[in-house]
């Protein structure tokens, strides 16, 4: 089949990398968000699906928006048989749906209908279930409601942030979508309809949805930051600045010794009571520095055991 394939972040090259490789479906051009000003240098910079494109030598396309009217014209004009899609990161409308004879299908990373939404992975880690997938369906209007087409299950380890288990879907989901495509070509495939029962959302996560209440139990701490990890990051506050929980954070058996938010210092160790049992921090990022060890900017700031963490 010609394909058309949308996608914009580091996690949608995978996908694109199955299809350039397949020897029965041909790329004959990307669409991507439009270049973004990113780092401390205020660059401009492709997005990492554009460059790889650019790489393999194919049509790069840009829109503003995927209704803009010269678009339209250019995807009718490539005539693609199918437009797969891996976080584009822009919402289709009828116009654009319509061109592709075998319309447009999304690698979504989640059981639909379960997490539906921008953050499944992370929504997903922070839910606290064990087992989470991929998913190929037809895009329509409605939020990640098309009949589905395919699935691949992923194991959710007890240490996986969201960026852990991403990275693991982002290839078991491209061999999905690979998959998928040929069933489409051959019509060995069929999409069916998601089930009106289970259907759960997972929006975006917000700064403000990332901070820690150290009132709340050490499990949900410990989901919190690593469903945040590595974006938005979990945070708390310390002396008036923010300080980011980069990384999972070790549960300790026993009763609580310290109050939520409370903090023990020791040489190798920082621990932080919580609304049921102390955890220890693992990597931290204070406000305007690089990641460290928590033992280490312990030591760096020269916290005193008993000062407290989200005051």
């Amino acid at each position: 089949m010609r394909l058309v394939f949308a996608g914009t972040p580091e996690v949608a090259v995978p996908a694109l990398d199955a299809l350039l490789a397949s020897d029965r479906h041909e790329v004959v051009a990307v669409v991507t968000r439009p270049d973004a000003v990113s780092g401390r240098g205020r660059r401009t910079v492709a997005s990492p699906v554009a460059r790889r494109a650019e790489e393999a030598g194919i049509e790069v396309l840009r829109p503003a928006k995927p209704s803009d009217p010269d678009f339209l014209a250019r995807l009718a004009d490539l005539a693609p048989d199918c437009c797969p899609v891996v976080a584009y990161g822009a919402l289709l409308r009828p116009a654009a749906l319509e061109i592709p004879r075998y319309g447009w299908v999304n690698l979504h990373f989640s059981l639909l209908p379960a997490w539906r939404g921008a953050a499944p992975v992370q929504h997903a880690v922070m839910a606290g279930d064990e087992v989470t997938g991929a998913s190929t369906f037809q895009i329509e209007e409605g939020l990640d409601s098309g009949p589905v087409y395919g699935v691949v299950t992923e194991e959710i380890r007890p240490a996986d942030t969201s960026g852990d288990l991403l990275t693991r879907l982002s290839h078991s989901g491209a061999r999905l979508l690979a998959a998928t495509m040929d069933g489409i070509e051959d019509g060995a495939v069929h999409a069916v309809p998601q089930p009106a029962e289970g259907v759960t959302v997972a929006p975006k996560i917000n700064v403000e949805d990332a901070r820690i209440d150290w009132t709340h139990p050490a499990l949900r701490v410990d989901r919190l930051v690593r469903g945040c990890a590595p974006a938005p990051g979990a945070w708390t506050v310390f002396r008036g600045e923010r300080l980011k929980l980069a990384g999972p954070v070790t549960l300790l058996p026993g009763s609580a010794e310290l109050a939520p938010g409370e903090t023990a210092v020791a040489k190798h160790s920082v621990r932080v009571g919580t609304g049921s049992h102390d955890i220890e921090l693992g990597e931290v990022q204070p406000q305007g520095k690089k990641q460290m060890r928590a033992a280490d900017w312990a030591r760096g700031v020269r916290i005193e055991s008993g000062e407290r963490l989200g005051d």
